[in-house]
């Protein structure tokens, strides 16, 4: 998973030609760290269709807060650097995500 962060976010994410997922998280978040490694397992099954990217907020709260990004843990997905879905809090399961990911590419 690539690590993003202020500097290469619109690079990465924004200037991104296909599907992009970020998760947003931080350090201070428990239920972001315990979906971490579901969100790698998702990453080896959506691989070469998806890019799965991570930015943590705790470094880029601006960042995050222009990307409406406004409680953790938050997944999102773009599509030409445009957010078209995301799943935030209860919602960002594994099955969320994956569901997410299945009905929109």
């Amino acid at each position: 998973m690539l690590a993003v962060d202020k500097k290469t976010f619109e690079e990465e994410v924004l200037g991104s030609e296909g599907y992009t997922l970020v998760d947003f998280w931080s350090e201070g978040c428990e239920p972001c760290k315990a979906l971490m490694p579901d969100v790698e397992e998702l990453e080896n099954e959506f691989d070469g269709k998806v890019k799965f990217t991570k930015l943590d907020t705790g470094k880029a709260r601006r960042l995050a807060i222009s990307q409406r990004v406004l409680g953790l843990p938050t997944i999102a997905l773009y599509k030409g650097g445009e957010k078209i879905a995301e799943v935030t809090k209860d919602d960002a399961t594994k099955e969320g995500i994956k569901e997410m990911l299945t009905s929109n590419i």
